[in-house]
C-alpha cells in the first residue's frame, strides 16, 4: 500500500549522513515507549543497558543481564514500524571471547529481532566488532565515555580533553569504523574532537554530550521527559516535565477515591431494577 510505513534501513541512515541530514536517536525500553517514539518519527531507537538505572533501579549499567536486555528488546521491536532498533550488549556479554560475543550478539539480533547491536570499546574491541559484522550482524560502536567501564576512566566525566587522550579517541573511532561498524556513539567528548571524528570516519556518528557536529544525537527517553529524578547529566535537555504531570494524576486519583468522587455513574456499570430486587431477596439484604 502507498501509505504503508517503510522501515529505515542502514543504507537509508548512511544516506542521511552523506546528505547532511541529522539523525535522531532515543532510548526506549517497553512496548508503549516503542509505540510513542516511533509515532513521533524517531530515526533510531536504542534499547540501551541504561534500562538498568531508569527501569530496573540499579545504580549503574553493569548488573544488567542478557535476559533483562532481551525482555526489553522484544516488546520494543514488536511496537516499531519505522525506526531502526539497536539492541545494547550488556557488560560481560562480549568481553570474554570473540565466540561469546558472536553468540550473544546473535541472540539479541535473532531472538530479540533488533536491527543491529551495540557494544562499547575502542581499539581493544575492533577484532570483536569485525567478527560480529563478518557473522552478518550489523554493529554499532560506542567510544569516549563508556558507562560499562566508567570506573577505569575515572568516573562519568568528559573524555579526550588532552592532546594524547584526544588522539586515542580518534584512533578508537578509526579502529571501530574500519572493523565494519556502520555507526558509532560518541559520548562525553569535546565538540571539536567529535567534529574531527565525524569528518574522518565513513560510518555514522551519534553524539551524546559530544556537540552538534555529529551526524545525529541520542538521549535517554526518561531524561528528556523528566521521568528520572536521580540525576540529570549536563548534556541533557529536559523537554517535558512528565514526572510532575503523572504525579499530579496519581494524587488526583487518590484524592477522588478518598473523597468518594470516583467512580461516578459515568464510570459505572448498572443493572435493571427488577434484577436488583431479585438479587436482594436471594442474598437476604
Amino acid at each position: 500500500m502507498a501509505d504503508e510505513v517503510q522501515k529505515l534501513s542502514i543504507p537509508d541512515l548512511v544516506a542521511m549522513k552523506k546528505e547532511g541530514k541529522k539523525i535522531s536517536m532515543i532510548t526506549a525500553y517497553s512496548y508503549p515507549q516503542g509505540l510513542l517514539v516511533d509515532e513521533a518519527g524517531i530515526d533510531i531507537i536504542l534499547v540501551g543497558d541504561s534500562l538498568g538505572m531508569v527501569e530496573l533501579g540499579y545504580s549503574g549499567t553493569t548488573p544488567v543481564t542478557m535476559d533483562e536486555m532481551l525482555s526489553h528488546i522484544k516488546p520494543v521491536t514488536r511496537a516499531v514500524k519505522r525506526a531502526h532498533v539497536v539492541g545494547d550488549m550488556p557488560f560481560m556479554s562480549y568481553n570474554i571471547s570473540i565466540e561469546q560475543a558472536i553468540t550473544n550478539a546473535g541472540i539479541l539480533y535473532k531472538d530479540g529481532a533488533c536491527d543491529s547491536i551495540k557494544l562499547e570499546g575502542g581499539q581493544e574491541m575492533a577484532k570483536t566488532v569485525e567478527a560480529i559484522v563478518r557473522a552478518g550482524i550489523p554493529t554499532f560502536g560506542h567510544i569516549g565515555l563508556t558507562p560499562q567501564t566508567a570506573g577505569m576512566l575515572g568516573g562519568f566525566k568528559v573524555q579526550g580533553k588532552s592532546l594524547d587522550a584526544a588522539k586515542k579517541v580518534i584512533d578508537d573511532a578509526i579502529a571501530i569504523d574500519e572493523a565494519g561498524a556502520f555507526a558509532i556513539v560518541l559520548e562525553a567528548i569535546p565538540r571539536q574532537l567529535a567534529k574531527i571524528i565525524s569528518q574522518k570516519v565513513k560510518g555514522i556518528t551519534i553524539g551524546i554530550g559530544a556537540g552538534m557536529d555529529c551526524d545525529g544525537q541520542v538521549l535517554v527517553l526518561h531524561d528528556i521527559l523528566g521521568l528520572f529524578k536521580r540525576f540529570t547529566p549536563k548534556f541533557v535537555k529536559v523537554y517535558a516535565n512528565a514526572w510532575d504531570y503523572q504525579l499530579k494524576g496519581v494524587k488526583d486519583f487518590i484524592d477522588e477515591v478518598k473523597e468518594q468522587k470516583f467512580p461516578t455513574e459515568e464510570f459505572t456499570f448498572t443493572m435493571k431494577e427488577d434484577v436488583i430486587n431479585e438479587l436482594k431477596k436471594y442474598a437476604g439484604v
